[in-house]
């Protein structure tokens, strides 16, 4: 069949709309060169000996067609000069080398950073990895779009374009196609300026945003349903359940390894549709896992139709290849081998792709088109909003969520590691990562690690419980013998499902500013330095910054430890209440049932109903969490969950609305606008205010109408909940909570609570934790009387108690930087805390002093030696650091030191 024929028969959802070629008055020419100016700070540059330009999409770039900036064009001193609000670039034309730094340079006019081509990226904040698998915490990141130089380069030259029938070819080779970002620190201008030139990301169907269960695992049918109705009996709620490849068969009898296949195994599933409308009857969501590369051999039910559909001799016994690249092939793999198991009731697939980037189409890695084609037939329909869930193919992928990281090692440096590749990942807009959570692979069972990670899930963009096979890879959350961890579980599955109102919001947001769920926190805060090094912590949507703990417990503490940078402005600790000052660091302890969570002043949180089973769609009772201090406004968005309805404006939006003086709190919940009948028509709302005093005058009214209340207050974590408002589908209500004239704000200082309980969980003697309770107001007045009992004290035990009082610590960060750094902060800036760095090399095979730093505590700082970095050392020989320590005094009466010593010297 000849290509003509071949891209005749592909179907028609295959062929895309796009508007790849700039408008005219876009693009500047210059001999050889081409330069296209799509947003002031975002140029193409291409360069080509021959002159020849592409127009065509390219793998990563649909949408060049954009509004056209004003920018100035002019000759100087032979020089081309192209100059927007933003940039200045300037080019000497007729040279043949192309782009050098002699031939070409831009400045950021906010700056003056200037850009030759080969200019070290040094400072680029970096972007994501393909996969985790055989990864054990850190692993090198590729770049991403973001840098804190102010400028970053795709080079776009190698991928391969889309043709008239959108089918994937290659681009005349030698051309050199860069495209320049020059947005400075306006990270997030600039994210949605990547994507609106490269596509968007897709609106998600709701329930993805609930929890995942997947178990490599040998179930039978009657086993996965026992399974299922266990989860629901431990009111352990699940949205969406995986069925891994033992669903088909895997002892094949031939050539065929058994990893891929397409014909269920009937001794394990006798009946299959059956099995489906179980899971569907339970309200799960399901997709079967894909190892596609071994093709059709002839085991499968498949064989005889897909031989046929393609030109091969079925009596031959010869496998169908794997051909993702012959539209021949695509056409009889979407139609014979997945659609009649989509009619059955899968509702997507697992693509699993491990096999490496070589095609028989030059330059295609098999998996960037594997995932184009899965997501855009499983919304052939028009109706259906699509997603792929498989690991991430490059640049573009944006547009097919959902990520799979891969088979993740079980150990804490892969959780810490994952708490910071999910932020880094908004660098290229890949906002939807699902991990292993739990860990996949290795590892010790560890009942901690495992509940610290769904606890991470929980805050996370898709949480997915998933574990390979073998007898002691046991996730179920009954199993672990410290009965704790279940209900540490079940919170944390129950607290996912009531975010989804919360979450769905952001989905939609993603998908209508290009701004992800999850993101850096100098996205918020690109001029704070701290921003830069807190890497385990990351903004949570609009409202929240999430912490979660991703080291384990010291053992003598008995508390897990998470230091936190909070920004400028007042922070509330979600769950216990409890105010943080901004523009500090602070180090949290925290028992195994807790998360550091923190909403800024003004937040306003919207949550569903804690339940043990579903909770997946718009909710009847909605928990509205409002923290005093600050004006907000807060749009819940709400739609049907998953068809494109919303695109013709089926949708409905609820505007929240706080504004705070201090001595009044006003919060009203406007009439929802749009289509009122996607939501329930009476609703439960309970509004929980946070931070505020127990005030007497409290009024609600619904359409203007005074309502009777039922009203309690929380001491401990001081709040006032109202609950029991019946709200109508087409109602407004209004809250006032007046002072009387004095403040509102309830932000007691938790100093002396926080020092007692840390000593209630301290592995230390009875007696001495009893005598510095005894005194513990003469020691906040006055930490140094602490000194009789550091003697008896471990390190962590006097830490815990001086960081809390003093407002002062250190701190290193592994897993997230090569290989690590550390953090020294001095709220008050205490000029008796003392601090002292030291690195040392390998000189001619022995351990030297290399060069050391002391001095009083700054504010803050962070220490990150280059240790894999060889200097020139005094007599001309090449050192190597491998050791460095930061080491902190704590009024010359305890010392604390991190550092780091190289794991591999």
């Amino acid at each position: 069949m000849s290509l003509v024929e071949q891209y005749a028969i592909i179907p028609e959802h295959f062929k895309l709309k796009l508007t790849p070629e700039a408008a005219p008055d876009a693009v500047v020419r210059a001999g050889n060169a081409r330069f296209t100016v799509l947003t002031s700070r975002l140029i193409r540059l291409e360069f080509d000996p021959q002159a020849r330009f592409e127009d065509r999409p390219t793998q990563a770039f649909w949408y060049r067609e954009q509004p056209v900036p004003a920018f100035d064009v002019r000759e100087v001193a032979g020089l081309l000069e192209i100059e927007t609000d933003a940039l200045l670039l300037r080019f000497r034309p007729g040279e043949a080398r192309g782009f050098i730094p002699e031939t070409l340079s831009i400045t950021l006019k906010g700056s003056g950073v200037e850009w030759h081509p080969g200019d070290s990226a040094d400072a680029n904040l970096l972007g994501t990895t393909r996969t985790l698998d055989v990864v054990n915490g850190y692993t090198p990141l590729e770049p991403g779009l973001m840098s804190r130089e102010g400028w970053s380069v795709l080079d776009d030259s190698h991928t391969l374009v889309l043709n008239e029938a959108s089918w994937l070819e290659p681009r005349t080779p030698g051309a050199t196609d860069w495209y320049f970002f020059g947005y400075g620190h306006d990270y997030k201008t600039c994210l949605q300026d990547y994507c609106r030139v490269s596509g968007g990301m897709p609106m998600i169907p709701r329930w993805i945003l609930g929890n995942w269960w997947s178990r490599y695992w040998h179930y039978s049918q009657d086993d996965f349903m026992q399974l299922i109705n266990d989860f629901e009996a431990y009111a352990l709620p699940f949205s969406v359940c995986i069925v891994d490849m033992d669903w088909h068969l895997t002892e094949t009898g031939n050539d065929c390894t058994g990893w891929t296949g397409y014909t269920w195994n009937r001794q394990l599933f006798p009946d299959p549709p059956g099995f489906l409308d179980f899971l569907h009857a339970k309200g799960l969501r399901t997709a079967l896992n894909l190892h596609p590369a071994e093709g059709i051999h002839p085991h499968e039910e498949s064989y005889l139709e897909m031989a046929r559909r393609t030109g091969l001799d079925p009596e031959s016994k010869q496998p169908v290849p794997f051909r993702i690249d012959s539209p021949e092939f695509v056409s009889a793999y979407f139609d014979v081998l997945h659609h009649p198991y989509e009619e059955m009731g899968v509702d997507f697939w697992w693509l699993d792709w491990q096999q490496g980037l070589t095609c028989a189409l030059p330059g295609l890695d098999p998996l960037w088109l594997i995932n184009h084609l899965h997501f855009y037939d499983l919304g052939r329909d028009g109706t259906r909003r699509p997603f792929v869930f498989s690991r991430w193919g490059n640049e573009g992928h944006q547009r097919y969520p959902i990520g799979f990281s891969g088979d993740s090692y079980r150990t804490w440096e892969t959780l810490q590691f994952e708490a910071y590749m999910t932020s880094t990942a908004s660098n290229v807009a890949y906002g939807w990562w699902s991990h292993d959570i739990g860990g996949h692979i290795s590892g010790v069972e560890d009942p901690e690690l495992f509940a610290r990670w769904v606890q991470f899930g929980a805050f996370s963009p898709i949480n997915r419980i998933h574990v390979t096979k073998g007898e002691y890879y046991d996730v179920r959350p009954w199993v672990f013998e410290n009965a704790e961890v279940l209900n540490v579980v079940r919170d944390a599955l129950q607290l996912r499902h009531a975010l989804i109102p919360y979450l769905y919001t952001m989905a939609y947001r993603a998908h209508r500013d290009s701004l992800p769920l999850v993101q850096p926190m100098y996205y918020d805060y690109p001029e704070a330095d701290e921003a830069y090094h807190c890497p385990h912590q990351y903004l949570f949507g609009t409202e929240l910054i999430a912490a979660p703990f991703v080291t384990p417990a010291d053992p003598d503490t008995g508390l897990s430890r998470q230091v936190v940078w909070l920004p400028e402005g007042e922070w509330t600790h979600f769950f216990t209440g409890e105010h943080f000052a901004g523009e500090r660091w602070h180090a949290v302890y925290g028992t195994l049932a807790e998360i550091p969570i923190f909403a800024r002043a003004g937040a306003i949180v919207p949550l569903g109903p804690h339940s043990g089973w579903g909770g997946v769609d718009n909710p009847n009772v909605l928990n509205v969490h409002l923290f005093a201090g600050a004006d907000n406004t807060f749009t819940l968005y709400e739609d049907d969950g998953e068809t494109n309805a919303y695109r013709d404006g089926h949708t409905c939006t609820t505007r929240l609305a706080q504004t705070w003086a201090d001595d009044r709190l006003s919060f009203t919940i406007d009439a929802p606008h749009g289509d009122t009948s996607l939501i329930p028509a009476q609703r439960t709302i309970a509004l929980h205010l946070h931070g505020v005093r127990n005030a007497d005058d409290l009024a609600v009214a619904i359409d203007g109408r005074a309502v009777e209340i039922s009203r309690t207050y929380d001491e401990a974590a001081e709040t006032l909940h109202v609950e029991g408002l019946m709200l109508g589908a087409a109602s407004a209500l209004r809250l006032v909570l007046d002072g009387g004239g004095q403040t509102l704000l309830s932000r007691r200082d938790r100093t002396r609570e926080t020092l007692l309980r840390l000593l209630r969980f301290f592995r230390l003697h009875t007696g001495v934790r009893n005598h510095i309770a005894e005194e513990i107001d003469a020691i906040i007045d006055d930490p140094q009387r602490l000194a009789p009992y550091v003697l008896v004290m471990e390190t962590t035990h006097a830490r815990a108690l001086f960081e809390t009082l003093c407002e002062a610590g250190v701190h290193t960060v592994t897993d997230t930087h090569d290989p690590a750094m550390v953090v020294v902060w001095n709220n008050r800036e205490d000029a008796r805390f003392t601090y002292r760095y030291a690195d040392a090399y390998l000189h001619f095979g022995m351990l030297r002093d290399a060069n050391h730093a002391r001095g009083v505590v700054p504010r803050y700082a962070a220490f990150t030696p280059p240790v894999h970095a060889w200097r020139q050392g005094a007599y001309g020989e090449y050192v190597h650091p491998t050791q460095w320590q930061v080491q902190i005094d704590y009024f010359n009466l305890l010392s604390v030191a991190e550092g780091y010593r190289e794991r591999t010297p």
